[in-house]
């Protein structure tokens, strides 16, 4: 039997605010592809620098379409320095710190939810082949997984456009897409100020010094 759903011809962007994401924003709209950007607060110490950010960066036409989802409870209580924000002064800080279980599993499940609630058949995120990120839910092999495991499920389907590239590769796209990237927000150890130190302020800060020379 067929359903009298209406399917919608937005998609649902999955945005923090950063590098990634905010390209992605501007890439959706030369596609002419329109999008109900979507944020979510799983409790990460930066997550007002993250939104507010993010009402500055995307297109002027989509800043005032943000849907701020509160999961915050989820992690309530983990020691990970993506929730509990460490002294930069005092605190060693290692890539391992900054492990949160499942935290993109849950991302992209939340975006299919809203989705298919919302009668929209695409959810698009900005995950990149990074060189630092070693947790298992950002291989490819899961990503592969979970898009099938999805569209099978409630036919969602996960695009993930800038999986092969790097973060190079994504700065200067969003050069070329006229996009912000000067202004997103990438830090993971600091709330307020970029530390960087972290890996994606380095991974950051490297792909606009790169761009600076080429220039």
């Amino acid at each position: 039997m067929q359903s009298n759903h209406k399917v919608k011809k937005e998609a649902v962007l999955l945005c923090s605010g950063g590098l990634d994401s905010t390209t992605l924003a501007y890439w959706l709209k030369s596609q002419s592809i329109p999008y109900i950007p979507l944020f979510l607060d799983y409790g990460q110490h930066c997550a007002n620098t993250e939104y507010e950010r993010l009402t500055t960066v995307l297109p002027e036409e989509y800043a005032k379409k943000i849907k701020r989802i509160d999961i915050s409870d989820i992690y309530k209580g983990n020691q990970s320095l993506l929730i509990k924000e460490a002294d930069l002064w005092l605190d060693p800080v290692d890539d391992k710190d900054m492990y949160l279980p499942y935290r993109n599993l849950i991302m992209l499940s939340i975006g299919a939810i809203f989705a298919q609630t919302n009668g929209i058949e695409r959810v698009y995120a900005a995950f990149i082949n990074s060189n630092h990120v070693k947790e298992i839910d950002c291989t490819t092999s899961f990503f592969d997984q979970l898009a099938k495991l999805l569209s099978n499920y409630g036919s969602i389907k996960i695009e993930l456009p800038f999986r092969e590239m790097t973060k190079l590769d994504v700065a200067r796209l969003g050069l070329e897409l006229g996009a912000p990237i000067a202004n997103t927000f990438s830090c993971q150890t600091s709330s307020k100020i970029p530390c960087g130190a972290c890996p994606n302020c380095v991974e950051r800060l490297d792909a606009l010094e790169a761009i600076a020379q080429e220039h």
